[in-house]
């Protein structure tokens, strides 16, 4: 199958999402770049670091003018400006211009991060995304959204800073615990629910291989979540319309999120949210009691959290409206009116939200 799709902005090609089994193909990406004139700065978390920054460093040193690392502490709760900071100072010592190259090797909090600070370094410069969890490689690593987070407000501070070329390696997706490799699929079956029926049932149908991590169902699985991803990225590059609905699962997940103080994965979070909508999506007449209990029993056969304990409903209330999705004081919530066909609804109610709370709490 294919392993190359490409990206347009305005109708024009901006960058290509390479998917390899290794980092063989990365040197021919590279020279198109041309970034054998150029400095290049690998940024990683000290997890991800101590498995690929060396096997990369050594193969990117014989491309570029110079190779400078930048590692910074695992975990969400390096995602913020004091991180970004650290790293600009770092390429202000190393002397980076605007013609250089960062490449965010790891998973979304080091996207999000890196793609942030090259778009706010010497006004924007060049990155390169290097994804590293099956999460990063079907969703923050597309699109140039980047951002980190302010205080326990998640994203609330980036930029939109599209990447020069996304390079997924299938054979990093090995080294994630189950947990970790589950997560991602929080992301992938939400592109099956909110825009294609038969990619969702793809996913059903393939369930045990997917678990089994098949590389060439793996393959297929990450190539067509991507291809979902351009496709709305590509409508709406900067989140005005249809893009909000890659957004479905998350105004309640990131509530969650939040308020658990991020012990659950990013993916967990969403898989929780996109139970609370589909509840709010059944309540209303949208969904019937079969595909609800379908969905509901499809993410938990990912060990993907429903339901969570320990919160005040009030709370995951209150933090939603917090939500930077907020717009004239209004919620802009995601639904299904069935399965593979989202919707923006902002007349979602108090009392519906509230339903759609209590049915993921314990």
């Amino acid at each position: 199958m294919n392993s190359s799709i490409t990206v347009n902005y305005n109708n024009k090609p901006i960058y290509d999402i390479l998917i390899e089994n290794d980092y063989v193909q990365l040197i021919e990406e590279l020279d198109k770049l041309g970034t054998e004139n150029l400095k290049l700065c690998i940024v990683s978390d000290t997890n991800v670091s101590k498995l690929y920054m060396e096997e990369l460093r050594s193969l990117l040193k014989e491309h570029a003018k110079t190779v400078e690392t930048f590692v910074f502490r695992s975990g969400e709760d390096s995602k913020n400006l004091d991180t970004v900071y650290s790293l600009y100072e770092h390429l202000i010592r190393a002397k980076f211009d605007r013609k250089d190259l960062l490449i965010a090797l790891g998973g979304g909090v080091t996207g999000d991060l890196t793609g942030y600070a090259a778009a706010t370094y010497l006004r924007g410069i060049g990155f390169i995304q290097m994804p590293t969890s099956l999460l990063a490689m079907v969703d923050s690593s597309i699109g140039g959204k980047t951002g980190v987070d302010f205080q326990s407000y998640k994203n609330m501070i980036g930029a939109f800073h599209q990447p020069e070329s996304v390079y997924i390696n299938l054979s990093t997706l090995e080294s994630l615990s189950n947990r970790q490799y589950y997560a991602g699929l929080g992301e992938i079956i939400k592109h099956g629910l909110i825009k294609e029926p038969d990619y969702y049932q793809w996913l059903k149908d393939h369930k045990d291989e997917i678990k089994s991590r098949d590389i060439p169902v793996m393959k297929e699985m990450i190539y067509r979540s991507c291809l979902i991803k351009r496709e709305v990225v590509e409508k709406d590059p900067k989140e005005l319309g249809e893009r909000a609905l890659l957004n479905f699962g998350h105004t309640i997940g990131h509530a969650v999120e939040n308020l658990t103080n991020f012990s659950l994965l990013h993916g967990e979070c969403v898989a929780v949210g996109m139970a609370a909508s589909c509840y709010i999506s059944y309540k209303r007449g949208y969904l019937l009691k079969e595909e609800l209990d379908n969905i509901i029993g499809f993410i938990s056969s990912f060990d993907l959290p429903v339901k969570v304990s320990g919160i005040d409903p009030e709370e995951i209330f209150q933090a939603t409206a917090h939500d930077k999705k907020m717009e004239f004081g209004k919620l802009k919530f995601i639904l299904l009116s069935e399965i593979g066909q989202a919707f923006m609804d902002t007349s979602v109610t108090q009392e519906e939200l509230m339903d759609g709370i209590r049915f993921i709490l314990k």
